[in-house]
């Protein structure tokens, strides 16, 4: 077994927490290998949130364009290309990827591909050859889950989302287990391209994370032929016919042409040497604390590994907070760099879009007991009106803890939902109140103004 130099840090994947940490951590001056055993970006960049985020942004221009009539716009013979919306799609990713391994080698932060193994602290082999470090950084992501449902293994009418993302054709009939981000957001890709979608939740309502009122509102509002089966659970697919006993006891079948196992992601945890290792690992995950270290000396985990938040955007802070913490423990702490759970924000992309940060009206009851709360429609907010009709699907949702007032929650449903949630994520961060928020300066004309109105619609 050959053995190669030492490094301050070693990182172990290449995604979203691992590349921003090798970025951070070089930036800084330490001497940096990133490991990845596929490609630069991981989950993520490659078959993840932006080539999905490609393929909805050509399904929602053909679905404006079909539709332009009542702004004064009237296109014919539209149509949609989806091997053009595949080549716009590699494109896109193929361009992100260059770009990520071109800052890490700008930084002079060392990238091999290969397997990594963690050995023990400061240790970790890559095909082969064994490299040491001060500290090791794990980040090895997530994969999805494909329940053995009967009549799914070997069956290549079911596919994960990996898969979808390179369907060759787009297919007429799609069923879609699982009602969560993922399966919602391609339901709404495929619906706006003509597809009849069925989608078979297990729960009383999709998306379970989402405020209850922000989500029903998504299931009505989405674009498209889809029909949604909720609290139905799934007994067998019979090659694309999925078996399904309904909320009433019923067994039910849809058939379809294509089916989409979309009932989420695992941590990755097993293959690289986590048990050996003696790496405290629960059934959610890699056990980190607020800093990211695990239970071993200087061996950190940030990411989906971690079970916490399985969101690129969450993996990106907790890959800077290992890194502060590598760079200068003492500054960090003073600084105040730890993971604050509660701020994470989620967003979904479909037709229309929904984004969120904080508690739902249930779990602010359940914790804080009683509550303040405000929804409006998005039709208060000019913009939202001259560009999507008063009829458009749009809601702010508002919530707070009665006793001091502090904003505990924010839900959107709309146009430019996700673009707008950072500045709810940034009260709750300052832990303003209802009526802080209420002094804010929003712009005019912005969809952001739902959240004032919101504000505004608090009583007291």
């Amino acid at each position: 077994m050959s053995a190669v130099g030492s490094y301050d840090v070693i990182v172990m994947g290449g995604g979203p927490g691992g590349y921003i940490a090798g970025e951070r951590l070089a930036h800084a001056g330490l001497t940096v290998l990133v490991a990845e055993a596929k490609s630069l970006g991981g989950t993520c960049l490659n078959v993840g949130c932006i080539p999905t985020k490609s393929l909805l942004n050509g399904a929602k221009l053909y679905a404006h364009a079909l539709h332009g009539e009542k702004f004064g716009v009237t296109a014919t013979g539209v149509s949609y290309d989806w091997e053009a919306m595949q080549v716009w799609k590699t494109k896109t990713v193929d361009t992100l990827v260059g770009g990520v391994g071109a800052m890490l080698k700008r930084l002079k932060c060392e990238v091999v591909t290969g397997h990594a193994t963690l050995i023990g602290p400061g240790e970790v082999e890559v095909d082969g050859t064994r490299h040491t470090s001060e500290h090791v950084i794990i980040a090895t992501g997530s994969e999805p889950v494909m329940p053995a449902f009967p009549g799914t293994q070997g069956n290549a009418k079911v596919i994960d989302s990996t898969g979808m993302l390179a369907v060759e054709t787009v297919p007429q009939r799609l069923a879609v287990i699982g009602g969560g981000v993922i399966g919602v957001e391609f339901a709404s890709l495929f619906a706006a391209l003509g597809s009849q979608v069925t989608v078979i939740e297990m729960m009383d309502e999709i998306c379970p994370f989402m405020d209850a009122d922000v989500a029903a509102a998504l299931r009505k509002g989405i674009e498209g032929d889809v029909t949604f089966h909720l609290g139905s659970t799934v007994t067998a697919v019979d090659d694309a016919t999925v078996v399904f006993t309904a909320r009433n006891g019923e067994e039910q079948r849809v058939e379809a042409d294509l089916v989409l196992m979309a009932v989420g992601r695992r941590p990755l945890v097993t293959g690289w040497g986590a048990e050996e290792a003696g790496l405290d690992v629960s059934r959610f995950g890699v056990v980190v604390d607020d800093q990211m270290r695990t239970n071993l000396p200087n061996v950190w985990a940030v990411g989906d590994v971690t079970g916490r938040s399985l969101l690129a955007h969450a993996a990106y802070r907790m890959g800077e907070i290992a890194s502060a913490h590598i760079i200068d423990t003492a500054a960090a702490t003073k600084a105040g760099q730890v993971m604050r759970w509660h701020t994470i924000p989620w967003a979904v992309y479909s037709l229309p879009e929904a984004a969120g940060v904080g508690l739902t009206q249930a779990q602010a009851s359940e914790r804080y007991g009683e509550v303040v709360t405000a929804t409006v429609p998005l039709a208060l907010s000019g913009r939202f009106v001259a560009e999507n009709g008063v009829k458009a699907p749009g809601l702010v949702k508002v919530v707070g803890d009665a006793a001091t007032r502090t904003v505990r929650g924010v839900h959107m449903l709309g146009t430019y939902a996700p673009e707008t949630i950072w500045g709810a994520v940034t009260a709750l961060e300052t832990e303003l109140s209802i009526d802080d928020l209420r002094q804010v300066v929003f712009p005019h004309p912005t969809v952001s103004e739902g959240i004032r109105e919101a504000v505004w619609a608090v009583r007291g």
